[in-house]
C-alpha cells in the first residue's frame, strides 16, 4: 500500500503546491494501479479527492501558516500516533516536501522548487531558517525526490548536492476537462493570475500596464488571487479568489494572460491558458522557458519596458500566439503525471 502524507495541508494557503495535489491524486484514483491511502489533516477532511482517506485527529489543526509551523513542531514531538495510521504501507509519498512523520517506509518527496535559496531576500530571515532546516532535512533523507521541470532539478542538485540518482523530473499537469478553448468572444483586458507575494512581480506590471494605457486607454488589467495588492493604477480590476470555473471564463475573455513573476518551479497557469486559447506572454527565467516551449512571448520580467513590447506584440497578433499555445499545452495532462509518479513508486516497490 502506498500512502500519500498530507498532514502539512492549508487549505487555499498554499498556491501551486495544493493544486499539484489534488490533481495527482484525482488522477491516481481514476487509472493508477496500486493500492492507495491517503492521511489528512483535520482542516482538509476531504483531500483525499477520491482515494480511500484517513483524517489524522492526533495532527494539530490548522488554518494559518504560523498555525501550521505549531501543528508541525507538535508532530514531530510526538510521531507515534501518525506513525501508526502508516503503519501498513510500504511506501510513503509527501507531495507537500515535508516529511511528517518521517521514518515510517521508504518515501518520497515533491520538491517545487528551491527559491529560498535562489532568491533568499523574498523571504523572511524565519522562513528561510525554517526551509534550511525543516525542508532541507526532509529532502535529502528521501529515497527519491519528484521536481516538476528540468529548472528545479538542476537547481536543486547545485544549491542541496543531492545524489542525482534519486532525483526525478515529473511535469505537472493540465485538466484539459476544465480548461478548453471557449467560444466566446476576448474583450480589452490582460488577466494575470497570481497571489501578490514578491516574486510574482506585480509592481512592474503595473508600470508596464500603464505605458500600454497611454496607447490602449480601454485596456484593463484584472487579478486574481488572495492578498492585499497594495495602491494599483487606474484601469486595475481585483477579483481577489476566484472559483475555477470564473478562472476558466476569464482566460477565455482576456485578450492575453500576461506572466511576469520573477521565479516559478513550473507556473502551472501559463499552460492553463494556453490550453483555454489565451496568448500568453511571460517571463524568460527559472522554468518558465522550459515549461511554455516556444509557446509565449518571453520578456524580461525586470524590464517594465520590454514587458510591454511584449504584451504588445501578443495582442497585435492573438491568433498565432493562441495556436501555439493550445498546441503545446495539449503534451501535458494529469494523467501523464500520474502514470509517471507512479513509475516512481513502482522503482522502490
Amino acid at each position: 500500500m502506498v500512502a500519500v502524507a498530507l498532514l502539512t495541508l492549508v487549505p487555499g494557503a498554499l498556491g501551486g503546491s495544493e493544486r499539484y495535489t489534488r490533481e495527482l491524486l484525482r488522477s491516481l484514483a481514476a487509472i493508477g494501479t496500486l493500492d492507495y491511502h491517503v492521511i489528512v489533516p483535520p482542516v482538509a477532511p476531504n483531500a483525499g479527492e477520491g482515494l480511500p482517506t484517513t483524517v489524522a485527529d492526533s495532527y494539530r489543526s490548522a488554518h494559518t501558516i504560523p498555525e501550521r509551523l505549531v501543528a508541525m513542531m507538535l508532530a514531530a514531538a510526538r510521531p507515534d500516533p501518525l506513525r501508526a495510521l502508516m503503519r501498513d504501507a510500504s511506501l510513503v509519498h509527501y507531495p507537500l516536501t515535508l516529511r511528517i512523520p518521517p521514518g515510517v517506509a521508504p518515501s518520497v518527496v515533491t520538491l517545487h522548487d528551491v527559491q529560498h535559496l535562489d532568491l533568499p531576500g523574498m523571504f523572511p530571515r524565519s522562513e528561510r531558517l525554517f526551509r534550511s532546516v525543516a525542508w532541507h532535512r526532509s529532502i535529502r533523507g528521501a529515497d527519491r525526490i519528484l521536481v516538476p521541470s528540468s529548472f528545479v532539478r538542476e537547481r536543486a542538485l547545485s544549491r542541496l548536492q543531492l545524489d542525482d540518482a534519486r532525483v526525478r523530473v515529473v511535469a505537472s499537469g493540465i485538466d484539459h476537462g476544465r480548461f478548453t478553448p471557449g467560444a466566446t468572444s476576448r474583450e480589452p483586458f490582460l488577466l494575470y493570475p497570481a497571489r501578490p507575494w514578491p516574486h510574482k512581480n506585480h509592481v512592474r506590471l503595473y508600470e508596464a500596464f500603464a505605458e500600454l494605457r497611454k496607447e490602449r486607454p480601454a485596456l484593463r488589467l484584472v487579478l486574481t488571487g488572495g492578498g492585499d495588492f497594495g495602491r494599483v493604477p487606474a484601469g486595475v480590476e481585483i477579483r481577489g479568489m476566484v472559483a475555477d470555473s470564473e478562472l476558466v471564463d476569464l482566460m477565455h475573455r482576456a485578450a492575453a494572460l500576461v506572466f511576469p513573476s520573477l521565479y516559478e518551479g513550473f507556473g502551472q497557469p501559463t499552460l492553463e491558458a494556453m490550453a483555454c486559447g489565451c496568448p500568453v506572454a511571460c517571463s524568460n527565467v527559472a522554468a518558465l522557458p522550459e515549461v511554455t516551449g516556444g509557446a509565449a512571448r518571453l520578456f524580461d520580467p525586470r524590464d517594465p519596458r520590454d514587458i510591454a513590447a511584449a504584451v504588445r506584440d501578443v495582442l497585435d497578433s492573438p491568433d498565432e500566439w493562441s495556436k501555439r499555445g493550445t498546441e503545446h499545452a495539449a503534451q501535458y495532462s494529469w494523467d501523464a503525471t500520474a502514470r509517471a509518479t507512479e513509475g516512481v513508486y513502482k522503482e522502490l516497490l
